[in-house]
This record gives structure tokens, C-alpha cells and sequence, in this order.
């Protein structure tokens, strides 16, 4: 990777381009280990607040303690890479001889600069050689992955950066093109040929259930059956037979971005130390779109993710989209498979049960919030989960796995 010998950064520029229109949002200041921010007073003029709870949307200097985002307010921080792209961007710039101890949070936007998820923009950006030729072949790229999830060495280190450097989550994952008339896979174009779609695709960990993505597949299949929106995914196949799940982008429709903005990052909850409950989700939500519909949206899913046996459910894990006109919605769902979170929990309480939520604490979440149609949504998600067993196997998920899962899911809520 060919990065520029000046690459710390005191001062960004941070841009909006939203659904091709390209907006000066503010600049970020990096003082005396303190960061802060102040919106240009032409974007201010134009009524569309990026982020309506926690950054004040006014012409003052703002900044937000160290915690939880080490000095960014929450919807910078939803730009940085945490996980996979982290580790990537960390073992690229060691590679590079540089002290990742020296890295401010403004160096790593700088890195991100045009290529994160959503619609923000950070200039000047540390720029990358996109121009590596290597073949898009899935089997070689996973086993590149193991190489670096278990410390070893890897020959294509920066060209895994530049598939998969500015993504989000835990799982290794890369950001590709994809072709469906064709099934043709592409990387390095910022604009898409006609026909192509942007698309990620994730790749397991050697922890990882060898099923993983047949898992994650099916359960997208049940999500679509209880009324959950989602983007489009499907199974991609690597040359060996090995299958590796793939989604859809919605934060990018035609080329053109949308600003995408996680409830940790909008409510300044730190996920891997969630305090987040439904409730938080569902007020948010409220907030956002202004309309009660909002309410059943989050509840339709948190009652899956409890029956369908989801409890990795942290505040990363939620999204909302803003469009040109400043309107919110909620995002589609995603990460939506069977998981454990640390000590069994769910991450997100649920009317302020997080070890084994049921039917009560939902009821109870929707009492509060007046969702009168909560027993129906309940039947209806339940009956979806029903069919686990018949989903999975026409999915190749093998009886062993399918029992496996069946039985977490039938236990007591």
C-alpha cells in the first residue's frame, strides 16, 4: 500500500454525498487530544440534521467526552471500521512501519476518507493504490482471512484492506460489485457499471460454525416470512463447493449513497457494554420516522431475534437511512442469525430483561408503547420460527446442526 509519509490529520473536512449531491458538512478539529466539530453554516441553512440526538445541530463548537467513541460524537464514529476492518487497517499500516499507538481517531477517518458505509465523506483522505490486480476468487480469499484471524502472515494483506478495510462488524467480510444476470464479481470501481450491484459478502472464522452461512441464509428466510424487511441475500460459491453468504447493500441504491446511522452510533451506546433495551429502540425510532408504525417495526424484530434464538442483538446491529430530503426510516435488518452473546444474554434488554426475555417482557415492552397488535405479531413471528426445521434442510444444513438449533429455540421464553 502506498500511503503518504504525512499521514497524520488534525483537520478534516467532512462532506456529505447523499444520493449524488455532494454537500460541505463541517470540519473536525483534533486539539490538545481533544476533538471537535462545528457544522458550516450553509449546511445548518439546509435544515437536514445527520444525527438529531446526541450532536447538537447549531453553529457552536461541539465535542463529546472520550467515552464511548474515543472523542467522536457517534455518527463519525459509525464511519470507522471496528472488528475485521480494524484489524485489517491496524496489521496494513504495522506492514507500513507505522505505530498504530499513534493513530488518532481523525488518521483512521482520514483512511476511511470516500470509502465507508453510508454517505459521509472525510477530506483530505489518506489515499490507497486501489489499483492491486488480483482474481476475485472466494476459496483463496477465505483462506487468506485464516491466515490473518490466526496471526500468521498473509501474501494479499493489502489487497484484504482494500476489499474489506472500511467494513463494519466482527466478521470478516469484503465489499464487492456483483452482476446478477451474470454472476460476475468486481472490486476496486468507485462507480459501478450498468448491471452491477454493490453487494458484501462474509467469510467464516475458524470458530465459526462450518454451516455458518447456510445458518445465516435460512434465517434471513424466516425473517422475510414473519414480516421483516431485508435486503436481498443469497448464497455465493466458492470453486471448492464452499457456500459464503452474501447481502445486499442498502446504503448504496444506483451508484448513489444514503446516510446510514447505527443506534449505537445515534444514541452513543457502547455495544460491546449495551445498556440499550427495545424500549431506547423503539422511542429512537419514534423519533426518527414520526409515526407509531415505528413502534411495531422494532418490536416485530425483537420478537424474532428472542424466538429465533438471536442474542448477539447489540446496538450495531439496528440502522437508520436519511435521504436527501433529511426523512428517516428504519434500516433493513442484517446480522440476523442464530448466536450467543457473551455470557447467553441478548445484548438489547427487552423491558429490562436481558437473560432470558419472553412473552411477558415483550408484552410488556408493548403495553408501553400502545402496540395493540403486539399478540398477533407475536403468532405470527412464532409460526415463521416454526418452520426452521424444513427451511434448513431445503438449505443443506445438516440434521445434527438443524436438532441443534431447535433445541435453543424451544427453550422457555
Amino acid at each position: 500500500m502506498e500511503i503518504l509519509k504525512n499521514y497524520f490529520r488534525n483537520k478534516l473536512s467532512v462532506l456529505l454525498l447523499l444520493e449524488g449531491q455532494e454537500t460541505e458538512v463541517g470540519e473536525l478539529v483534533l486539539s490538545d487530544r481533544k476533538i471537535y466539530f462545528k457544522y458550516h453554516s450553509s449546511f445548518l441553512s439546509r435544515g437536514i440534521n445527520i444525527s438529531p440526538i446526541k450532536l447538537p445541530f447549531s453553529g457552536e463548537i461541539a465535542s463529546a467526552g472520550m467515552e464511548p467513541f474515543d472523542g467522536l460524537f457517534g455518527v463519525f464514529n459509525d464511519s470507522l471500521p471496528d472488528g475485521w476492518g480494524k484489524l485489517l487497517l491496524d496489521r496494513t499500516l504495522s506492514s507500513n512501519g507505522i505505530n498504530i499507538a499513534h493513530i488518532s481517531p481523525l488518521d483512521r477517518l482520514a483512511f476511511v476518507g470516500s470509502n465507508g458505509m453510508g454517505a459521509l465523506v472525510y477530506m483530505p483522505e489518506i489515499e490507497t493504490d486501489k489499483n492491486h490486480s488480483f482474481v476475485l476468487e472466494l476459496d483463496n480469499i477465505a483462506c487468506e482471512i485464516v491466515k490473518v484471524l490466526q496471526g500468521t502472515s498473509s501474501d494479499i494483506i493489502e489487497e484484504l484492506y482494500i476489499l474489506g478495510g472500511s467494513s463494519g462488524g466482527a466478521r470478516p467480510k469484503i465489499s464487492i460489485g456483483y452482476n446478477p444476470q451474470t454472476d460476475d464479481l468486481m472490486h476496486g470501481v468507485d462507480i459501478l457499471p450498468q448491471d452491477y450491484e454493490d453487494w458484501i459478502i462474509k467469510f467464516p472464522s475458524p470458530s465459526d460454525n462450518r454451516e455458518i452461512a447456510n445458518i445465516e441464509f435460512a434465517y434471513h428466510k424466516m425473517a422475510l416470512l414473519a414480516g421483516i424487511e431485508m435486503s436481498e441475500c443469497k448464497l455465493f460459491n466458492g470453486k471448492s463447493g464452499q457456500v459464503y453468504f452474501g447481502t445486499k447493500r442498502f446504503d448504496r441504491v444506483f451508484n448513489k449513497r444514503l446516510h446510514m446511522h447505527t443506534a449505537s452510533g445515534l444514541m452513543h451506546d457502547n455495544f460491546r457494554m449495551s445498556t440499550m433495551d427495545y424500549g431506547h429502540l423503539m422511542d429512537c425510532a419514534f423519533q426518527l420516522e414520526k409515526h407509531v408504525k415505528a413502534y411495531e417495526k422494532i418490536f416485530r424484530l425483537a420478537v424474532f431475534n428472542i424466538y429465533a434464538h438471536n442474542r448477539d442483538d447489540h446496538s450495531k446491529n439496528f440502522s437508520f437511512l436519511m435521504n436527501a430530503k433529511g426523512k428517516w426510516r428504519f434500516a433493513p435488518a442484517y446480522d440476523l442469525t442464530f448466536s450467543n452473546s457473551n455470557y447467553g444474554f441478548h445484548s438489547t434488554l427487552v423491558a429490562g430483561e436481558s437473560q432470558n426475555p419472553g412473552r411477558k417482557d415483550l408484552m410488556k415492552l408493548a403495553t408501553h408503547f400502545g402496540v395493540k397488535n403486539a399478540n398477533y405479531i407475536i403468532e405470527e413471528v412464532q409460526d415463521s420460527i416454526s418452520q426452521w426445521g424444513a427451511i434448513a434442510n431445503e438449505h443443506g444444513i445438516s440434521k445434527e446442526t438443524r436438532q441443534n438449533i431447535q433445541k435453543a429455540m424451544n427453550q422457555p421464553n
